[in-house]
């Protein structure tokens, strides 16, 4: 009876769900214990269409027992389990084991409300190591989404998006029951996840076929509102603007890339669409930085034509602007006729149709897609560039994170040349169909908090820097409409967080990214709420001083700074990510490529450890750190302890601490302060908070401002010049 109805399930199975299966050979001959993720009310059919073996799975007794249901597990010989019974049920699994038999358990516990991996319980370890088998992690991929999960708020009561269902499902190696900890488990799930998420195809098309296709749905909703002039352009005629400039483009403009230098901003938004259907590389260049940052960026990119108007031009004088410019305000009236002509199309051709004519292939994967340019806070730009592949997954692991419904609107008034507002603010609201507010300073907060309030903006991105900018010029009514604010570049400090949540009510949402990561890394997400609106009693989805969980589809380990040798998730060391999102190297830099590039691991320079949960915790940046007297000195705990014992503001930033060479003890400590500080009664208040005198600064420089970079976070390189300069 068992063999017929699991024949039967898996004929049924098939008719809405195909199954590609990875690593099936791994499953050993005797016992294993499988581990799967959890996402759906229907994984253990789906897993057991993918083993070839029969599964005896532990279910909670009290969906064992529903009517409808029991006569099956009876049938498949489940186990049930209960918090009153859980030693019967670690004592029959431990049998079955024994005998040879594949047994499952869900470590998570429950059905992630979230689509990330939840705390993993350990009574799995007790059950590998009683009957001594080894455990089997599987992971399920592409379940989040289907009817069965929780996205949208719901389970069930969704339409499938297709049928039959696609599905990955990967089998890992085997585990020793003595070596299946939290954290192995773990970080073989975060690999087994990623080497999933690789599979998919969509991630192998291109931005500007992705763009199309996002911009033709819902085409009368409004795509980009200008907050300069309150002018709106719809998604329809968003697409055809930009189709109509990158014919323009694609006869003006022979090289391989096109500079732009626009701010946030309806013109913005056009010119970077125009230049990808043009088939070329957008380069958002920084035009806040110095002269010489600015010329080696164009130098490193070749960059020959540039994209901007006349009135940014007056505005910025010394700007190094290349041979070419073509100006928006003398381009654009000349293509009124295209761009009627194109928006007829755009209403009527599909989407295939029109990426045919307008020469947009359907694959772009790990072609060069943008070129950004890292801030160059220790040295000079870096040219990262991004693949179609990484933009593509990124929108799609932001996407998943958040699940922003339709209605929302994201305000962007992050640079276009700054990682986070090049994906986030960009490409993602062309492709998912969310409304984007745009306005090109973020350090008019005044001027950004009307618009919010204005437009009930939901999403809020921002810098730490910048937001302390809100606790002085915004009003708390102003941003009564923010369900979310994200902020990344630099670390949250628990003050800010708290003074923003007491002053506005909102709670600041921690992540991590890095251009190099195209650029979401992980981030913080408020607990997930039924389709009312009502909270769901889960496990927590932030955690205070964390930076959140992984991204869907990122995998890390944690290695030694100095050896490289791999530690526990747990442990305290250097990050190490893979995924898609991923870059593959620097412009024209193998060297450096070569320093941060290893088998497809990136290594990104910052020190941090995962808790048992999963959430990361980032400690400080390797270049943040010195090295003094053979101890790891952080630079950023001494900030926080020198802003606490001197009760300095939250709402900006007033010292830096960095490291300069000494001769005897290898690095001193030098204190950047934009305010009069008396060195012995800091020195005094330092020890009395138990701070080791190593920690301690040799030097206090008064500066007029403690430098930053547009972005918000410290300008390292001219900080270490000033430094260095103070002690001769």
């Amino acid at each position: 009876m068992e063999r017929l109805l699991l024949c039967l399930g898996r004929l049924v199975g098939r008719l809405f769900y195909r199954v590609d299966v990875h690593g099936a050979e791994r499953i050993p001959a005797g016992g294993v214990l499988l581990l799967p993720n959890h996402l759906t009310w229907v994984d253990a059919i789906v897993l057991q269409m993918a083993c070839p073996r029969p599964i005896r799975f532990l279910v909670f007794d009290e969906i064992y027992r529903q009517p409808l249901l029991r006569w099956i597990f009876e049938v498949v010989r489940a186990i049930p389990v209960s918090p009153q019974h859980a030693k019967g049920a670690v004592r029959a699994a431990a049998e079955a084991l024994g005998r040879g038999e594949v047994v499952c358990i869900f470590p998570e516990g429950e059905l992630s409300r979230s689509g990330t991996l939840l705390r993993l319980k350990r009574g799995y370890e007790l059950m590998a190591r009683s009957a001594g088998t080894p455990v089997l992690p599987v992971w399920l991929d592409q379940l989040w989404g289907s009817v069965f999960s929780f996205e949208g708020g719901k389970f069930f009561f969704k339409w499938p998006k297709r049928i039959p269902y696609p599905v990955t499902v990967a089998f890992d190696v085997p585990i020793p029951a003595a070596e299946a900890d939290i954290a192995t488990v773990r970080e073989r799930f975060l690999k087994l996840g990623e080497f999933c998420f690789q599979k998919r195809p969509a991630f192998a098309r291109h931005l500007g076929e992705s763009c199309v296709r996002g911009l033709r749905r819902n085409q009368f909703a409004t795509a980009v509102v200008d907050g300069t002039d309150h002018s709106a352009l719809s998604r329809g005629s968003l697409l055809a603007v930009a189709i109509a400039l990158s014919r323009y483009v694609d006869e003006e403009c022979p090289y391989h890339r096109v500079a732009i230098v626009l701010p946030p901003g309806r013109a913005g938004v056009i010119a970077n669409l125009a230049v990808v259907l043009a088939g070329r590389v957008p380069v958002n260049l920084n035009f806040t930085a110095g002269r010489a940052s600015v010329e080696a960026a164009m130098r490193i990119g070749n960059l020959h034509h540039c994209i901007t108007s006349r009135l940014v031009m007056k505005r910025l004088p010394e700007f190094p602007w290349p041979e070419h410019c073509l100006l928006l305000e003398e381009v654009m009236p000349a293509l009124k006729p295209a761009i009627l002509a194109w928006r007829a199309a755009v209403l009527v051709m599909p989407s295939r149709l029109l990426c045919w004519i307008l020469g947009v292939p359907r694959v772009g994967d790990r072609a060069e897609a943008v070129l950004l340019f890292t801030s160059g806070s220790s040295g000079e730009p870096k040219g990262v560039v991004l693949t179609h592949r990484n933009l593509l997954s990124n929108v799609a692991q932001f996407s998943t994170m958040l699940n922003l419904r339709r209605n929302d609107t994201l305000l962007g008034c992050l640079p276009f040349f700054h990682s986070f507002g090049c994906t986030v603010t960009l490409w993602y609201p062309l492709i998912e169909g969310v409304r984007a507010v745009t306005y090109p300073n973020p350090l008019e907060i005044s001027r950004n908090a009307e618009l919010i309030e204005r437009y009930r903006v939901t999403l809020f991105c921002s810098t730490p820097t910048f937001l302390r900018g809100y606790l002085r010029k915004a009003e708390p009514r102003q941003l009564e409409s923010v369900e979310l604010i994200v902020t990344g570049a630099e670390k949250l400090p628990t003050e800010l967080s708290e003074v923003f949540l007491e002053r506005f009510g909102k709670e600041v949402l921690q992540g991590y990214g890095l251009t190099e990561t195209s650029p979401v890394v992980s981030v913080n997400l408020p607990d997930p709420k039924s389709a009312d609106g009502r909270p769901v009693p889960v496990q927590p989805s932030s955690r205070r001083g964390s930076v959140g969980k992984l991204a869907p589809g990122m995998a890390a380990e944690i290695r030694d700074p100095e050896s490289g040798r791999r530690l526990s998730l747990h442990e305290s060391g250097m990050i190490w990510l893979r995924g898609p999102n991923v870059f593959e190297g620097y412009l024209e830099d193998p060297k450096r490529s070569g320093e941060v590039l290893e088998d497809g691991w990136f290594k990104t320079g910052d020190l941090g450890r995962f808790d048992e949960d999963g959430f990361l915790y980032i400690e400080g940046r390797l270049s943040r750190f010195s090295k003094i007297g053979g101890e790891m000195v952080p630079h950023e705990s001494i900030e926080a302890k020198v802003a606490e014992v001197l009760a300095l503001p939250s709402d900006e930033r007033l010292i830096a601490i960095v490291g300069v060479p000494d001769a005897a003890k290898g690095e001193a400590l030098v204190l950047l302060s934009a305010r009069e500080i008396a060195q012995n009664e800091l020195r005094e208040k330092l020890v009395a908070a138990g701070l080791p005198n190593l920690w301690i600064p040799k030097r206090i420089e008064r500066v007029e401002a403690v430098p930053l970079l547009a972005s918000g976070k410290l300008d390292l390189k001219r900080c270490k010049e000033l430094a260095e300069a103070a002690v001769g």
